[in-house]
């Protein structure tokens, strides 16, 4: 038996997949078509949840490592740990890229933050406390994925288009944390500020991005397309980026030759209503997205010249 929630999730699917041509079409009029071959995903607050508080993660890992903090120093580890990323980011950007790998540019954060906290540590206390964080961080503790992330991901590659992700950050969101969460299977391409050189919203990361993509579009759309059909090269206003930043992913998407969306996961009215003044597409969740495409009139997938691509369902069945 359906929950309600996913009753009600069925009843907009259906509703948005009315919104989509399922007919043939005149090829010749293929060109003045918009369409979506590659769909890209910020990651935190787009995809995924942040649990808890940095707060309460540092000084249960102290805690637990025999470090006791006072009430009134627990109370700034936020502020601390700002205040330390910035500097690591300013002498190691985008994580150190080649410069050190990315865990030991978190090991030079977590101690840089326990030492603006004054918390004094012998070395081999600051080694605990830092390898208890970086696990604390790469576990369910942490992370959540958001409960429509996987099946508009499915949804996605059911409709002939690849999935990827355009992040600043470092390569574990891709091998463990998606994964983890059960977001890694449907995610093509992972693009990375760390692998990159380059954060949101410098154009090189999301032309990384694009190129990337662009080996997938052969094997996701080659699933339906014609025998011996090809493979057109994938152009900029064929990619859709979403996520919850305006300049760093509207902006930099738009100034890439993306499409752009951006969510308003937390409900944040006031911040949401100033990117719509903005003409920004602001929606509550990847449902709307996908009603968003077909109201828009989106081809979905590869230009076979058949038409648009049957909408397949976004979880739910007939």
């Amino acid at each position: 038996m359906l929950s309600p929630s996913l009753l009600h999730r069925c009843a907009r699917f259906r509703s948005a997949r009315r919104l989509f041509s399922t007919g043939d079409c005149n090829p010749a009029a293929e060109a003045g078509k918009k369409r979506i071959r590659v769909v890209t995903c910020d990651v935190t607050g787009t995809l995924v949840s942040f649990l808890g508080k940095i707060e309460e993660h540092y000084g249960t890992a102290a805690r637990t490592c025999g470090v006791e903090l006072p009430p009134h120093k627990m109370g700034c580890i936020a502020r601390c740990f700002n205040q330390a990323y910035h500097e690591t980011t300013e002498a190691h950007p985008c994580f150190g890229h080649v410069e050190i790998g990315a865990k030991e540019w978190w090991r030079r954060c977590v101690g840089r933050s326990f030492e603006i906290l004054d918390v004094p540590m012998k070395a081999e206390e600051q080694e605990r406390v830092f390898q208890r964080v970086y696990s604390k961080f790469g576990s369910h503790d942490t992370y959540g994925a958001f409960p429509d992330a996987s099946p508009f991901l499915k949804w996605c590659h059911r409709n002939g288009i690849a999935t990827g992700v355009i992040s600043n950050a470092d390569e574990r969101y891709g091998d463990s944390i998606l994964p983890m969460l059960g977001l890694g299977d449907e995610m093509k391409f992972l693009t990375f500020s760390k692998n990159v050189g380059r954060e949101k919203p410098h154009r090189k990361i999301f032309e990384a991005a694009m190129e990337q993509a662009e080996p997938w579009l052969c094997l996701v759309e080659g699933e339906d397309a014609a025998v011996g059909a090809s493979c057109p090269p994938l152009k900029p206003e064929e990619v859709l980026h979403i996520g919850n930043d305006y300049k760093k992913d509207y902006l930099g998407a738009k100034e890439a030759g993306f499409h752009a969306a951006l969510l308003d996961r937390y409900d944040e009215k006031e911040l949401a209503y100033s990117w719509g003044v903005l003409g920004v597409p602001v929606f509550k969740d990847l449902l709307d997205v996908v009603e968003y495409l077909g109201r828009e009139q989106f081809e979905l997938g590869p230009p076979t010249g058949r038409g648009s691509t049957p909408v397949s369902d976004f979880g739910c069945r007939d």
